[in-house]
This record gives C-alpha cells, sequence and structure tokens, in this order.
C-alpha cells in the first residue's frame, strides 16, 4: 500500500474499507460510510420499525451505536488501532421511523495515545438529534499492516 502512506486521505479511505469488511455491526443496522479524512467521517443510518422504543421514536441504543460507529472510524483513520476508553451523549431530539440520521464525528485533541471526538447526529436535512463526545486510547498495532497488500485486514484487538 505504498500509494496511501504519504497520502493522509487515501489512507483513511483504506483503513475504513479495511475496517468495514469486519464490523458486522454497523453492516448489520444498514449504515453507510458517506465520508471519511484523516480524524473525521460521516455514517448513516436509516431509523427502521425494529429500531422504535415504546414512545414510537428511535431507541437511544441505536443512536448512540451510530455515534460510536463515526467515532471508531474518526480515530482510526490514522492507520493506528485505537479502542474507546469512554463516551457520553446529550439526546436533543427524537428521530423516527423513516428519518435517516448521519453521525458526524471530528477529531478535537490527539496526543500521545489519547484523543477526543465530537460526533454530531442529525437528522439528514434537519435538526440535530445527539451530541457525543468520545475518548479515545491508542493500543498496538495498525488497522491495515504496512507491506499487506490492500484489501487485507490487519490484527484485530
Amino acid at each position: 500500500m505504498p500509494h496511501t502512506q504519504h497520502n493522509p486521505q487515501a489512507l483513511a479511505r483504506d483503513v475504513a474499507s479495511a475496517m468495514w469488511e469486519r464490523d458486522r455491526a454497523t453492516q448489520a443496522l444498514d449504515m453507510q460510510i458517506v465520508r471519511v479524512g484523516p480524524g473525521e467521517a460521516v455514517i448513516s443510518m436509516p431509523v427502521s420499525a425494529n429500531m422504535l422504543n415504546g414512545h414510537q421514536t428511535c431507541h437511544g441504543g441505536y443512536i448512540f451505536t451510530l455515534a460510536d460507529s463515526a467515532f471508531a472510524y474518526a480515530c482510526n483513520s490514522h492507520n493506528q488501532n485505537t479502542v474507546a476508553a469512554a463516551a457520553h451523549i446529550d439526546f436533543l431530539a427524537p428521530a423516527h421511523e423513516g428519518d435517516v440520521l448521519e453521525a458526524e464525528a471530528v477529531e478535537r485533541s490527539l496526543a500521545g495515545r489519547t484523543g477526543v471526538y465530537d460526533v454530531t447526529v442529525r437528522i439528514r436535512g434537519g435538526k440535530t438529534c445527539a451530541l457525543f463526545r468520545g475518548k479515545s486510547y491508542r493500543v498496538s498495532g495498525e488497522v491495515i499492516q504496512r507491506g499487506q497488500p490492500e484489501g487485507q485486514s490487519g490484527q484485530h484487538n
């Protein structure tokens, strides 16, 4: 993968592709990668009937999962295995069946092994549903091993 080593945008794209291959949770919820870049990601998710709670609004756990997925793609975009150390979410407005939610993750700080990411979850074309802040911790290894042929994923942690 020599072409991506010096191109952060291409590396972020390749890392997202490698992660996506293994990310059964995100795939199972019909999420889609809208865009990725160094330290950022936008992931979308349609709200289906089986995601509704007793109030007929999207269950907060699904909104959290969407935000957490965007956070994961953003914090791993530098090709260093990174996991969540903590996360907090504030729910601001409900989402309903048929809405498409978009979670936009942005890197706010990256120093040493830790990072801070803000994720805004919006109804596509509309209001903000939730604000999420995630703190990341870099563990050993890379998402895509250097010198590994493209399309093959790195080690899991």
